[in-house]
């Protein structure tokens, strides 16, 4: 899959600083590890960085040996990433044949509600819409992830409850959204 340096622009051109969206760097995975765990933590889905799946999250050299992961960039300073897979892969929770699916979706609080997660979703339909035999694109969400929930409604995405799943050991239930292309 090539990911060469994409550019995608924020909706206000005029005003709004140009985004980025690229692939990871390693010198990138501080960041990413901040803001993914700010964006969990901080609005509440998980209370201690020691739960197993926050861990999961903090690991970000796994994550991008084992998955495409891009981040946003606004002005130099990344802002968002996200993790990228397809069926069969071993970060894909959800992904069947002909899907992309999005994983980790995080952007910094600092910034969040400014258009940089759509950004990067419209970024990742696009890049989907380009690759051959990918006819969907899929993600699984918190139930209680509500602000998340409206984003990709307004993107198109429905939700798709017969794909719903519990979280292994957890009290944790997991949406599907997906996206027909």
């Amino acid at each position: 899959m090539d990911q060469k340096t994409t550019v995608s622009e924020a909706p206000n051109q005029s005003t709004e600083p140009r985004i980025i969206i690229r692939p990871v760097r390693t010198e990138d995975y501080d960041d990413v590890r901040r803001i993914t765990l700010a964006a969990y933590l901080d609005a509440g889905y998980f209370d201690d960085e020691a739960h197993p799946y926050v861990v999961v999250l903090s690991d970000i050299e796994h994550r991008a040996q084992h998955a495409d992961v891009w981040v946003a960039e606004r002005d130099g300073a990344v802002v968002g990433s996200v993790a990228i897979t397809f069926a069969g892969q071993r970060y894909t929770d959800i992904a069947i044949e002909g899907e992309l699916e999005f994983r980790m979706l995080a952007v910094d609080p600092a910034v969040q509600r400014g258009g940089i997660g759509r950004v990067m979703v419209e970024r990742i339909i696009e890049y989907a819409r380009a690759l051959p035999d990918i006819d969907a694109v899929s993600l699984t969400s918190g139930s209680d992830m509500v602000r998340a929930h409206q984003l990709y409604l307004s993107m198109g995405f429905t939700r798709v409850p017969e794909r719903d799943w519990w979280v292994p050991n957890e009290d944790i239930l997991l949406w599907v959204f997906r996206l027909e292309l």
